[in-house]
């Protein structure tokens, strides 16, 4: 059995099992979120698989805290037998309760968990919402339909009015864009006002650093001054946004609508294939042509 402390060297070029999952299975946005949480994470692997994973009250989940990690997969292919070691591992009455699982990695480790004698429930616990984009922003703006297309331009038009010309531009590291990030954030009201603490600003400042992730944003003309910015991944299967904000005092230009817009807009110009509003069914999403992607909780007990 190969049961490690923390998350090896030789894991980190495995593959998440599922498709466009983005960072949010990779070792380095694990790693991140463990530090932020304090999580002590440990990792079962081979030559093929892995699985990094926490363990508390006896019980095992999939590290990544779930409000901060929207998709959970095993790393690599054959999972079978990493998850036969994790199971060897720990204590009679343990409870393994990994969510967040696309369809394909919730169906491979239902398999894994069987063949080792287990027997795993999955339910349907939440969804992202995804756009796909593949076929050009034209084709995008023609699928949404009259009604949603004419409100995408119209809003575009109330932001120009008060703000002047959209700039949409895209930076990547530290910089002034990223300190506006956590202005926007901390001007914010209620529970998003106060999300932004000195902890979370470390965590974004650690995401910004490594490779695939970007700050979109929306400039104020002449100025180093946002009035929306989107903190988001880009891979070859698409463009994930985890977390955004806007200038309170602009709600009636709609900069955040605007944003969204544009990062759409911009996606498409660069050849990206999907847009993934990652977890939740707010409604907005899905006016802007998003399909629910569900994701699933599995559970099983040794």
């Amino acid at each position: 059995m190969n049961r490690q402390p923390g998350i090896p060297a030789s894991i980190q070029d495995l593959p998440p099992s599922a498709s466009a999952t983005g960072p949010f299975a990779r070792p380095p946005f694990i790693a991140a979120v463990s530090s932020l949480t304090g999580e002590a994470v440990w990792t079962v692997a081979d030559d093929a698989a892995a699985l990094v994973v926490v363990e508390s009250d006896r019980e095992v989940r999939l590290a990544g805290d779930s409000d901060l990690t929207d998709y959970h997969c095993p790393l690599g292919s054959e999972v079978k037998s990493v998850v036969a070691q994790l199971v060897d591992a720990v204590q009679p009455g343990t409870r393994f309760r990994f969510d967040s699982l696309p369809g394909e990695a919730a169906s491979e480790l239902v398999d894994a968990f069987g063949a080792t004698g287990l027997e795993a429930e999955v339910c349907q616990h939440t969804v992202t919402a995804v756009v796909d984009i593949s076929d050009g922003y034209a084709a995008y703006l023609e699928a949404i339909g009259k009604k949603q297309r004419h409100e995408v331009r119209r809003k575009r038009r109330r932001y120009e009015a008060a703000v002047g010309a959209l700039i949409h531009e895209v930076h990547a590291g530290s910089g002034w864009v990223l300190e506006e990030f956590f202005r926007l954030h901390r001007m914010s009201e209620g529970d998003k006002g106060s999300f932004m603490t000195a902890d979370r600003e470390g965590f974004f400042r650690e995401l910004i650093g490594q490779s695939g992730w970007r700050l979109d944003v929306l400039r104020v003309p002449g100025e180093e001054r946002a009035t929306a910015c989107l903190f988001s991944y880009t891979d070859d299967e698409g463009v994930y946004i985890y977390n955004s904000c806007y200038d309170p005092h602009l709600s009636d230009a709609s900069p955040g609508v605007a944003m969204i817009g544009s990062m759409i807009e911009q996606a498409c110009s660069e050849g990206l294939p999907r847009f993934d509003f990652l977890k939740g069914d707010e409604v907005y999403k899905f006016r802007l042509g998003a399909e629910p992607r569900p994701l699933f909780e599995v559970v099983a007990r040794k």
